[in-house]
């Protein structure tokens, strides 16, 4: 690596840095190690401690920072939580949107309802973050929080007592945990103390010449110590089989009463021609006719040989021939002389107001 690289890596961690100046004071943390940062959710501008103190412990008083007149008060600073203050930022807005948009899925009848539900709590989220109709969103934001202040209200009561519920069912089954590692641990000490005993035994036996009769007491000690563990073992596996179905019962229990998450329906395939349809009512084109003409057009290459299909003359011919059974030239000759007195009558009566206004103004 080059000296000057040593130079830039050097220069990039020593202490001073752009981050550790505090643009009110100029005061670095290679001066003040005890230096700490804070930050306001109004504007986000960071200042040091000190500086906080001094300039807003007599009150409410402007941002120092140049370009910033938002109005702060000490008691909203607070330590910086990210190092990027954009997702410091973000973070708060998105917290401060989910407030009031705490509904949940259970909560509608469908889960399209839900899906839009989160589109607009999404879109009220990303107005809020790039600064788009700030003023109309925060308005439509405050509007949706007092209209159902008693359903947010309500469902913050539930979102608590759920997150209490699973902390106690964590709880619980760390608990279990334990005392089936206690369960298995005793087990095994037993096991191992047993396999010892019967050790000593049998060396016992054997000192004294009683090989055999040592050997079958020694199988019907280590048969029943056995039979016992497995009793053991068999009655832990059922309590434990017994504390699942207790749970499954509970969590069957919770979800009664919830509306029913019905799916939604499919979105239809794009259509390009908007629902149009080219079916017609008066014929149904049929793939083949039967005529002299069309039997030799279909087998002459001066017709065929550039890719002509005769479908569409069937098409075209069919389509012109009962192009005007669904016009009626009587009512529309109707509508049209109609139209046409009327704008005679409309004509007439602007001549006849504009003469009067005429010798009105001679006689003036």
């Amino acid at each position: 690596m080059s000296r000057s690289s040593h130079s830039n890596a050097a220069g990039s961690r020593q202490p001073g840095g752009k981050e550790d100046i505090c643009p009110v004071c100029k005061s670095t943390r290679y001066l003040n190690p005890d230096m700490r940062f804070l930050v306001n959710p109004e504007c986000y501008h960071k200042m040091c401690e000190s500086c906080v103190d001094r300039i807003f412990s007599q009150g409410p008083a402007p941002c120092p920072i140049a370009g910033c007149a938002r109005t702060l008060r000490k008691q909203r600073f607070r330590k910086q939580t990210f190092e990027d203050l954009k997702i410091e930022r973000e973070v708060d807005v998105r917290r401060r949107v989910a407030k009031a948009f705490n509904r949940q899925e259970s909560d509608f009848e469908t889960l399209l309802a839900y899906n839009n539900y989160l589109e607009d709590m999404e879109v009220t989220t990303f107005n809020l973050l790039q600064g788009i109709d700030v003023a109309a969103t925060e308005r439509k934001l405050a509007a949706y929080a007092a209209q159902n202040a008693s359903s947010i209200s309500a469902n913050n009561a539930r979102a608590s007592e759920q997150r209490n519920t699973q902390i106690a069912q964590t709880a619980a089954q760390k608990e279990q945990a334990r005392l089936n590692r206690a369960g298995a641990n005793r087990t095994d000490m037993a096991l191992v103390a047993e396999r010892e005993e019967s050790q000593r035994e049998a060396i016992d036996a054997v000192a004294n010449g009683q090989d055999g009769e040592g050997s079958k007491v020694i199988l019907k000690k280590s048969t029943a110590r056995r039979t016992a563990a497995e009793k053991a073992r068999d009655k832990q596996r059922q309590q434990q089989q017994q504390q699942q179905s207790e749970d499954t019962d509970h969590d069957i229990y919770k979800i009664q009463g919830l509306k029913p998450v019905v799916e939604a329906p499919p979105e239809k395939s794009y259509d390009p021609f908007g629902g149009v349809s080219y079916e017609r009512s008066y014929y149904t084109l049929q793939s083949h006719y039967e005529h002299p003409w069309l039997d030799r057009a279909r087998t002459d290459p001066s017709i065929v040989a550039g890719g002509y299909d005769l479908r569409e003359y069937y098409q075209r011919t069919m389509l012109e021939a009962f192009a005007g059974l669904g016009c009626f030239i009587d009512e529309e000759m109707g509508k049209k002389e109609d139209s046409e007195e009327d704008r005679m009558v409309a004509t007439e009566g602007a001549a006849m107001a504009a003469v009067a206004n005429t010798g009105r103004n001679e006689g003036l």
